[in-house]
C-alpha cells in the first residue's frame, strides 16, 4: 500500500541541526516521513546517529554528522559531507541552540553572553553562509531558522538569549530579501514553550516549575515538538511559496496579548 504523504518530498535532501532531540529530531523524522533524505546534524555524535537510525526506519537515506554550529569549519565540513553523499541541498532547518540560565542583564557574565550569541546566532549565520551557495547552484531551496518567542518579546532574566534570538530574525529577514529572486526562500519559526529536553533542564525536572511554564501558555499546555516540525515542513513546501522573510510564531497564544 502506498504511503500517504501530505507534502511528498521524495528526491529532496534536508539538512537539520540540533537533530538529536526535541524539535530538531521531530523535524528530521517529519522530513523522512515525507520521503526526503535527511542529514541529522548535532554536537552529540551519538545523538545524531540515534536519530539517523530512526530515519532509516522510514525507508530513506540518511547521514549522521557531528557538528558544532558555532564553528565555521565544522559547518563547512558537515555541508561538504552532505554534498559528497547526496550531491545537493534542498532544505535546511537551522535549529541547533542552547538555553540561558536565569540572570538579569548586569549579572550576565561575558562568557554566558558570548556563548549565547556564538551558538544561537552565530550558528544560524554560519549555516546560512555556507548553505545558500549550495542552494543557488541547485536552482533554489528553502531555509528555516529557529528563533523563539523570545525573538519577538523581551523576557526578564533572558537578556543574552533574547538578544541572540532577536538577532536570528534580523539575519533571516535580511538574507530573505537578498536571495528571494534567486529561488532561495528563507523564513524563521518562533516556538513558544515546547516540551523538549531543553525545557526539562530549564524547569530542573520539578513538577512545580513545569506548572509555572504551563501557566504561561493560554492554550493550557506545553507545545509538542511535532507541532513545530509541521510548521517547518509547511514553510519548505510549495504551498508556502509566497512566504518569505517571515517570523512564524507558534506559541499557543503566549505572545498574542503582548
Amino acid at each position: 500500500m502506498a504511503t500517504h504523504r501530505k507534502w511528498n518530498y521524495e528526491g529532496k535532501v534536508a539538512f537539520v541541526t540540533g537533530a538529536a532531540a526535541g524539535i530538531g529530531q521531530a523535524s528530521a523524522l517529519a522530513f523522512a516521513q515525507e520521503g526526503a533524505d535527511v542529514v541529522a546534524v548535532d554536537l552529540s555524535e551519538e545523538g545524531a546517529r540515534a536519530t539517523a537510525r530512526l530515519i532509516e526506519e522510514q525507508g530513506v537515506r540518511t547521514l549522521a554528522v557531528k557538528c558544532d554550529v558555532s564553528n565555521p569549519n565544522d559547518v563547512q565540513a558537515a555541508l561538504a559531507a552532505t554534498m559528497d553523499t547526496f550531491g545537493k541541498l534542498d532544505f535546511a532547518f537551522n535549529n541547533a541552540g542552547i538555553e540561558q540560565a536565569l540572570a538579569y542583564t548586569a549579572d550576565i557574565s561575558d562568557e554566558l553572553f558570548e556563548r549565547n550569541l556564538r551558538v544561537n546566532l552565530g550558528g544560524v549565520f554560519y549555516c546560512m553562509k555556507y548553505q545558500i551557495p549550495l542552494m543557488l547552484k541547485n536552482g533554489g531551496g528553502c531555509i528555516v531558522n529557529t528563533s523563539s518567542g523570545a525573538g519577538v518579546v523581551g523576557i526578564r532574566g533572558q537578556g543574552a538569549y533574547c538578544a541572540a534570538k532577536h538577532g536570528v530574525l534580523g539575519l533571516t529577514k535580511s538574507a530573505a530579501l537578498e536571495y528571494a529572486k534567486d529561488g532561495v526562500r528563507i523564513n524563521a519559526v518562533c516556538p513558544g514553550i515546547i516540551d523538549t529536553p531543553m525545557i526539562g533542564r530549564f524547569t530542573q525536572g520539578t513538577e512545580e516549575n513545569r506548572k509555572r511554564m504551563i501557566a504561561q501558555e493560554p492554550i493550557g499546555r506545553l507545545g509538542r515538538p511535532e507541532e513545530i516540525a509541521n510548521t517547518v515542513l509547511w514553510l519548505c513546501s510549495d504551498v508556502a511559496g509566497f512566504t518569505i522573510g517571515h517570523a512564524v510564531v507558534v506559541d499557543g497564544g503566549q505572545t498574542a496579548g503582548l
